[in-house]
């Protein structure tokens, strides 16, 4: 378990690194959307790898690693839509950073429950398989949003968007890590 954690921490700091960046590029330009929006980016995202997984070439100069990494990112940004709602004021890098860091370290802690009770599971799967998933549980969470957020028994769009972060980081440390 403590290498899975070095590697999450690993990956972790890519896509921060990533998304903060771009903060210093565009702001926090993002907040004006609404969670169903930034569902929409994953599923933009999500489609574009699995297009890539089938065709085994792309047209673009960019392969499968920076569109986890994106799927990360505005998964994160969709529980942070989650929880501010949407805006159309800026929010500051230190506040934004935080909230960034705090739902990385939920789903990082979802992640570690888990991974007890499967074990290393998700070593021994494929990395389109972790893109099957996410595609899954966006056809959920757009089910969840279409219902304007009302479940009987299934989990919250929250709780799909901290799976989809941990499909998107195994995706990562395979690729990352040469698994």
């Amino acid at each position: 378990m403590e290498k899975t954690n070095q590697q999450y921490d690993a990956v972790m700091q890519i896509c921060r690194t990533v998304f903060s960046d771009k903060m210093n590029d565009y702001g926090t330009a993002w907040r004006i959307l609404r969670p169903a929006s930034l569902t929409d980016q994953i599923y933009i995202k999500a489609c574009r790898i699995r297009s890539i997984e089938e065709k085994g070439v792309t047209k673009v100069d960019e392969g499968i690693r920076p569109e986890f990494t994106g799927i990360i990112n505005y998964a994160i940004m969709g529980l942070i839509q989650l929880e501010m709602g949407p805006s159309e004021s800026e929010l500051g890098k230190e506040k934004t950073l935080e909230l960034y860091d705090s739902w990385f370290l939920k789903a990082k802690t979802l992640m570690q429950d888990k991974n007890h009770d499967y074990g290393e599971a998700w070593r021994k799967m494929r990395i389109s398989s972790y893109t099957d998933l996410i595609l899954m549980k966006l056809k959920r969470t757009k089910q969840i949003e279409d219902n304007q957020g009302q479940t009987i028994v299934s989990e919250g769009i929250d709780a799909n968007y901290l799976d989809m972060i941990n499909y998107a980081v195994f995706a990562m440390i395979k690729i990352e890590f040469k698994e």
